[in-house]
């Protein structure tokens, strides 16, 4: 008997699929289409158990819906610009690009060895000109349409190695390279302006019923919308407005102190002069190397440094003293906010650190709350006091009186904003798609025109870690004429943001080799939406949040049909080993190489969809990897057994059990065969193509092949010759639905029952609702909640009868004998339960 080997086999399969083409997906008017996309990853060179688990989800989809008649299209590429390529360049003196494809070999063979069903005719990959031409063509329509600008921001600036750095590069306020301090610095950036897109993609969330809830809300609060009403303050010292927004204008009297964010415009005014002058902005500019994450996680200290300067609230004419905090963010509503200690937590526990008032301007409906000091903020609605001539008034009527007066003296205005800010793209960086700007000393900025498109990324540049970026010392690039002065002028050294890639790659496969367009409106009306979209949940808010902007703006030029890119969305769990997520450092990391080498592709593909639902998070099991691989050996060994139950190769096909008069009737146990390979089918095509519950599919096709083996070992020879187009029917059957999970073994296993042609393009085997009929079933009995027998009845027993069945079986009278019978709850087919 033939052994199962999958080294020898599944590289077999792989060769046939790669040579006759197996995968490739073209567009069929007369089919319905379905989009299976896994998100691209960062080519770094190997694969891990995160990528194996979201690659097998998505073949598993993709080989299901093309064996149901779909028309599927399941891409591959690269998001291959980034950092650590040119960390590579710096470190080892290696190209970037070399470095790139290099890895992208690697991962490429990994995916293949993995039986990926893949369209390789329609890769991508985002460093290559030909993709990155189009980011830069997709830019200039952005800047024609005012969505792409130029503004001072704050960046992270190392002084040592000249360059910025990313939030994530800042480690302790010290670069993560040289553990030089880091100071703020103000650079001109380029930026995308999302905002003008906020209200839309926030109400546009309801559209997204085939997405998570969780990402759905962490979307919301990123755009996170608030009304309410901007107050201009007057500084007392100098004369200048000083803005704020608040949600809670009906608190405006108690009001007793101001704060700005340290990146505030205004602050260098109001610190000049000041004898701590020194001083604050020593304590300012420790402030501003914090994240913003970390400035305003809600275990952090919340400091602050009065200014010297105080700010005149204009609904009473009282000048409160204005501090800098940390907590305070220039990148959400104007950069400086009223404390309210009196009505607001978090302003009261500032104000008790540092002494300052505490007014209260609220009252509660209940009890009065003017008798006593305040113990803590009181947040609720209530009744105006301490207000003048507002006095009395319901919060809600007296938060519009006083937005009503502000407005009536030019002090105020209703306001609708927005936590979401426009995104900031300028990457001080060699490898990423150039801007393709020209800086003229007359002109100004001044677009690349766009035959002149791609803006190549040179080769051959120096990396030395010390310089803000290469492009700006290599002088053929750097120094070109004015296109529209003829001039002398520079380009713009920064590149652009990755995630500017990733925003539109899904459109891209649509039309890959389209040199015309980025991508033809036709092509990728037929194509997207992306049907299913998988991937990690940390991509839930950035890189999900840019494609939808994305689509907004190109379905606005008329480029896309559609205004969301992805129609169904999940989000894959981690994967862990010994309760820790998988790390070098931990010591814990299995390879999908490892596993590929040791027990063959389908059974590591067959593990991680069975080990846990693909929503949730995956503890690795050496055990259940194990447990994988003697199941399809079991397999395998079932149809060793039992080879001649099939015709040699291109042997007739059998006629379907039911089908045919002729064929013998079935006995009891052949009976109960058919109705375990029926509702088989049914389960794992609900399972698979509704639920995406992968592991309790596997699950029922192991039940399947434990009934098909207890039969053939419990059959005759007579009785397997009589059957044999049952058991046939039964055997391809289940080859047919192991196919997605195990696509290697079910092709050899496919050959061995016959057949020429691949299984992968059968038509999904189909379920007999007749032959889901069971004429017994067993009812479980229990008494108060607790098992203590069972029954076997008809199917059809009425619900009285089986009630009478359950009082009188001999296991269940002791535990009836002398008690009152309270309740008796029945389901049908189930159980009873006897409540006594």
């Amino acid at each position: 008997m033939k052994e199962y080997n999958p080294k020898e086999l599944e590289p077999k399969w792989q060769n046939n699929w790669r040579e006759h083409n197996f995968h490739r997906t073209d567009k069929d008017e007369n089919k319905q289409k379905f989009y299976v996309l896994e998100m691209f990853p960062y080519p770094s060179g190997k694969l891990h158990m995160g990528h194996m688990r979201v690659y097998s989800i998505g073949d598993v989809l993709a080989r299901f819906l093309r064996m149901r008649g779909y028309n599927v299209l399941h891409p591959m590429g690269w998001d291959a610009f980034g950092l650590p390529a040119e960390n590579a360049a710096i470190e080892h003196g290696v190209d970037p690009g070399r470095w790139t494809a290099s890895n992208i070999a690697a991962m490429k063979e990994q995916q293949e060895a993995l039986g990926l069903s893949y369209d390789w005719e329609r890769e991508v990959t985002t460093c290559k000109p030909e993709y990155y031409r189009w980011n830069q063509w997709l830019f200039l329509l952005f800047y024609k349409n005012g969505l792409a600008y130029k503004k001072k921001a704050p960046v992270n600036w190392c002084p040592s190695c000249q360059t910025v750095l990313a939030n994530e590069q800042v480690v302790n306020g010290e670069c993560w390279r040289c553990s030089s301090e880091v100071a703020p610095r103000e650079l001109e950036q380029w930026f995308l302006k999302i905002t003008a897109y906020a209200q839309q993609l926030l109400d546009d969330l309801k559209l997204l019923d085939g997405w998570p809830q969780r990402v759905r809300v962490m979307q919301e609060n990123w755009i996170g919308r608030s009304e309410g009403t901007d107050i201009i303050f007057t500084v007392q010292e100098t004369g200048d407005e000083l803005t704020v927004f608040t949600t809670r204008p009906d608190t405006l009297f108690g009001v007793t102190y101001m704060v700005l964010a340290p990146e505030h415009p205004l602050l260098n005014k109001l610190l000049a002069g000041n004898p701590r002058e020194a001083e604050i902005r020593k304590r300012v500019q420790m402030m501003c190397r914090e994240s913003e994450i970390n400035r305003t996680a809600a275990d952090a200290e919340k400091v602050g440094v009065f200014t010297g300067a105080h700010a005149v609230n204009p609904v009473n004419g009282e000048a409160v003293p204005i501090l800098v905090g940390n907590y305070v963010l220039m990148s959400y509503g104007t950069g400086a906010v009223m404390g309210v200690p009196a009505h607001d937590q978090r302003d009261y526990l500032f104000a008790r650190e540092y002494n300052l008032p505490v007014r209260l301007v609220i009252n509660s409906p209940h009890t009065d709350l003017q008798a006593d000091p305040l113990a803590e903020a009181y947040e609720d609605p209530g009744v105006l006091v301490n207000s003048g001539q507002f006095n009395g008034l319901p919060s809600e009527e007296g938060a519009r009186a006083i937005t009503d007066w502000l407005i009536s003296c030019g002090k105020g205005a209703y306001r609708v904003r927005y936590r979401l800010r426009d995104w900031l793209i300028s990457r001080q960086r060699y490898w990423g798609t150039p801007i393709p700007i020209i800086n003229c000393p007359s002109c100004g900025p001044v677009p690349v025109p766009e035959e002149d498109l791609p803006v190549l990324l040179p080769t051959g540049v120096s990396f030395t870690g010390k310089q803000q970026s290469p492009l700006a010392d290599h002088r053929e690039f750097l120094e070109v004429p004015c296109p529209h002065c003829g001039g002398k002028a520079q380009r713009e050294t920064d590149t652009m943001d990755t995630f500017f890639c990733s925003s539109w790659y899904y459109a891209r496969y649509a039309d890959p080799k389209q040199d015309q367009l980025p991508f033809s409106r036709e092509e990728a009306g037929y194509w997207l939406p992306v049907d299913q979209y998988i991937g990690g949940i940390e991509h839930a808010v950035l890189h999900l949040l840019y494609s939808r902007f994305f689509t907004k703006f190109l379905f606005d030029q008329g480029m896309l049909k559609v205004q969301e890119p992805f129609q169904r969305l999940l989000a894959q769990g981690m994967v862990y080993k010994d309760g820790a997520k998988m790390s070098k450092s931990k010591g814990n990391v299995v390879t999908p190489d490892e596993i590929i080498a040791r027990y063959g592709a389908d059974t590591g593909r067959l593990f991680i969809l069975f080990a846990a639902p693909p929503e949730k998070d995956l503890d690795w099991s050496d055990q259940g990897v194990e447990g994988s691989y003697r199941f399809l050996r079991r397999v395998w060994r079932l149809f060793q057994q039992h080879r001649d139950l099939f015709p040699p190769a291109g042997g007739a096909a059998f006629t379907r059990t039911g089908e045919d008069g002729s064929l013998p009737p079935l006995g009891k146990e052949e009976e109960e065969l058919r109705r375990a390979c029926h509702a088989t089918v049914k389960k794992v095509t609900v399972d698979i193509g509704e639920r995406f519950n992968f592991n309790t599919a596997i699950s029922a096709i192991m039940e399947l092949v434990n009934a098909l083996s207890n039969y053939l070992n419990a059959s005759t020879a007579g009785q397997k010759e009589q059957y044999r187009p049952l058991l046939r029917e039964v055997m391809e059957t289940l080859v047919m639905i192991m196919a997605p999970f195990a696509p290697h073994i079910s092709e050899e296993l496919w050959r061995d029952c016959g057949r020429h042609s691949s299984v992968h393009q059968q038509a999904w085997p189909a379920y007999d609702p007749r032959f889901l009929q069971v004429e017994e079933v067993e009812v479980v009995i229990q008494v108060n909640g607790k098992v203590r027998g069972r029954i076997r009845v008809p199917a059809s027993t009425a619900e009285e009868e089986l009630l009478e069945e359950a009082r009188g079986h001999e296991k269940i009278q002791p535990f009836l004998a002398g008690k009152e019978v309270k309740k008796i709850i029945a389901v049908p087919g189930k159980l009873v339960n006897i409540v006594v």
